[in-house]
C-alpha cells in the first residue's frame, strides 16, 4: 500500500469521516508492517484529536497489533494536550507558579496517564511519616541529620550515578516511584517535603549543580541531596564554585525561584535529550525553557 492512498481533503475532520473510511483506517492500524502504520497514524493524526472517539475502544482489541497501535496515537493526543497545558503554565507570571504543580505539570508531558494528584498524596504521606519519625527519634540529634536518615536511609533516595543521563532522572514522578534522580529533582523533593513540615527549605542552583539550603535565625546549611543529603557550609560552597572556576555570586547561592527552578529542570532535560540524539523531545522542551525564561 502506498501512503499516498491515506491523503484527504483537509476539509473532513473526523466527525464527518464516513464510517467505511473509519472502519478501513481501523483495520490498517493493525498492520505489521511499520511503514503503514506511520502512514496510517500520520493520518489518523491529521484528522485531529476527535479521532480518540473512536480510537479508544481499540485500546480494549483483542488484536495486539491493534491495540498497541491505537494506544500510541491516543497517547500522542494525551501529550498534546499535557503539552498545552504546561506551556501555558510556564507563560504565567512568577506570583501565579506554584512549584509542585509545575513540576507534575511537565511530568505528564511525557507521562500524560499519571494522576498528579496521587503523587502529591504520596509526598502528603511521607511528610506525615517524616513527621513522626521526627517526633519519635533523638531530640538531641541535628534536625537535618535526622530529616536526612528518614529520606535516604530509612526511604532509599539516591542519586542516579550509574545512569546520570536517563531523562526519567528529570520527573518526579518517576523520581517518587524510583526512589532516584538527578541533583535537581532530588532537591525538589527535599524542599516539597521539607515544606510540608514548615521547615525553611529551598532550592539552590549552584553551576552545575543543584543543593539545598536551610536557613534559620540559627543557622545556614547547604544540603547535598543527590549526595545522600550530605551537609555542607556556605564556604564549601563557594569553595566548590571556586574549584569549578565559577566567579563567586550572590545568585549562585540564593534560593531558585519556581520558574527558575523549572527551567532548571527543563535546561537538564534538553541537554540529555541532543546527547541522546531525541530532536525532537528536545524540540520540545526548548519551548517551555523560551517560555520559562522570557
Amino acid at each position: 500500500m502506498q501512503a499516498t492512498t491515506l491523503s484527504k481533503p483537509t476539509e473532513i475532520s473526523s466527525s464527518v469521516l464516513p464510517e467505511p473510511q473509519r472502519n478501513a483506517l481501523i483495520k490498517l492500524l493493525g498492520d505489521e508492517d511499520p511503514t503503514i502504520y506511520q502512514a496510517v497514524k500520520q493520518k489518523i493524526i491529521s484528522l485531529g484529536s476527535d479521532t480518540q472517539i473512536w480510537l479508544k475502544p481499540c485500546q480494549l482489541s483483542g488484536d495486539p497489533m491493534l491495540r498497541r497501535h491505537a494506544q500510541d496515537i491516543v497517547r500522542h493526543f494525551d501529550r498534546e494536550l499535557a503539552d498545552t497545558r504546561f506551556m501555558a503554565y510556564c507563560l504565567q507570571e512568577e506570583g501565579q507558579l506554584d512549584l509542585e504543580k509545575g513540576a507534575l505539570l511537565m511530568a505528564q508531558t511525557q507521562f500524560p496517564e499519571i494522576n498528579a494528584a496521587a503523587y502529591s498524596a504520596i509526598m502528603d504521606d511521607l511528610a506525615g511519616e517524616l513527621r513522626e519519625w521526627l517526633a519519635a527519634g533523638d531530640q538531641q540529634e541535628r534536625l537535618l541529620v535526622r530529616v536526612n536518615k528518614f529520606l535516604f536511609e530509612e526511604k532509599g533516595f539516591t542519586g542516579n550515578m550509574e545512569n546520570y543521563y536517563d531523562p526519567e532522572n528529570s520527573f518526579l514522578n518517576r523520581v517518587l516511584d524510583r526512589r532516584t534522580g538527578n541533583p535537581v529533582s532530588l532537591c525538589l523533593v527535599y524542599v516539597l517535603l521539607m515544606r510540608r513540615l514548615g521547615f525553611p527549605v529551598s532550592g539552590v542552583g549552584l553551576p552545575g549543580h543543584s543543593v539545598c539550603r536551610f536557613l534559620s535565625a540559627e543557622e545556614e546549611v547547604y544540603i547535598d541531596a543527590f549526595n545522600l543529603g550530605k551537609l555542607l557550609s556556605r564556604n564549601d560552597c563557594i569553595e566548590h564554585l571556586t574549584r569549578c572556576k565559577h566567579e563567586v555570586r550572590d545568585e549562585y547561592l540564593s534560593p531558585m525561584s519556581a520558574r527558575r527552578m523549572l527551567a532548571r529542570m527543563c535546561g537538564n532535560l534538553e541537554q540529555i535529550y541532543l546527547e541522546l540524539q531525541k530532536t525532537e523531545e528536545a524540540t520540545r522542551v526548548q519551548r517551555y525553557l523560551f517560555a520559562l525564561t522570557r
